[in-house]
């Protein structure tokens, strides 16, 4: 009898592994999780080439150091109208374009970089301070700056682009308006809001006219512009003029 189920036994482990079949349970899955967060940046944003905004650049010469925070101020060009004769005639005259230690001259332009993450929109205005004067305090009459060529460039996607106006023209002492808008959901990044697009077009973008009757001495008139970055963006786009 034991000798029987030896057998019975053998027979069944046998047949169990030559001939059955195993069953197996069903395909199984496991999820993990990807998580990533981001806040405000308060790192200084240094300048970037206006022409190709993925390349910093160092600028000759040396600029103030940009305004701090994760909504910045980071750069603006200085308009150097360099030396010019005393002549009784109406004259333009084009500021110079804006020179790098590590590039070819470029295109004069202000940057703005928003990396506060709240799709919250931005303005920036301008404002000439006061008439040319000489160190004396004496006026360049009638001497006006006008910006033109004005677009928005950045490696941001196009989608997301501020709006900007062409031309603008300073008037001493009086406050310009906006000049580049980012409504909510707009201006997200570094952008360049610049004068021409190339040297070529930048050569003659920035320009002051001095009338003929004008008083000129043989002195250095200087004075100041003032760019005013706002977090609160306007309702309407600026007009052109």
């Amino acid at each position: 009898m034991k000798k029987n189920q030896l057998l019975f036994t053998t027979l069944l482990l046998s047949s169990l592994v030559t001939g059955g079949s195993v069953a197996y349970a069903a395909d199984s899955t496991y999820t993990t999780n990807g998580h990533v967060a981001f806040e405000a940046d308060n790192s200084p944003t240094p300048p970037v080439d206006p022409t190709d905004p993925t390349t910093p650049v160092d600028p000759d010469p040396t600029p103030n150091p940009g305004t701090s925070g994760p909504l910045s101020l980071d750069f603006a060009s200085s308009f150097d109208f360099g030396t010019q004769k005393i002549t009784t005639t109406d004259k333009t005259y084009y500021a110079k374009l804006q020179s790098f230690t590590n590039s070819d001259d470029d295109v004069n332009y202000v940057q703005v970089t928003d990396k506060r993450g709240t799709m919250q929109g931005w303005k920036l205005s301008v404002m000439q301070d006061d008439s040319f004067k000489t160190a004396e305090d004496e006026v360049l009459e009638g001497a006006q700056i006008t910006l033109t060529k004005g677009e928005v460039a950045s490696e941001t996607d196009a989608a997301y682009a501020p709006t900007a106006k062409a031309n603008v023209t300073l008037i001493p002492g009086q406050d310009s308006g906006t000049v580049v808008n980012a409504e909510a959901g707009k201006g997200m990044g570094t952008w360049i809001y610049r004068f021409g697009n190339d040297a070529a077009s930048g050569a003659d973008a920035v320009k002051l006219v001095v009338p003929g009757k004008t008083v000129k001495l043989a002195k250095a008139y200087t004075t100041t512009i003032t760019w005013t970055l706002s977090d609160t963006p306007d309702n309407t786009t600026p007009p052109n003029p």
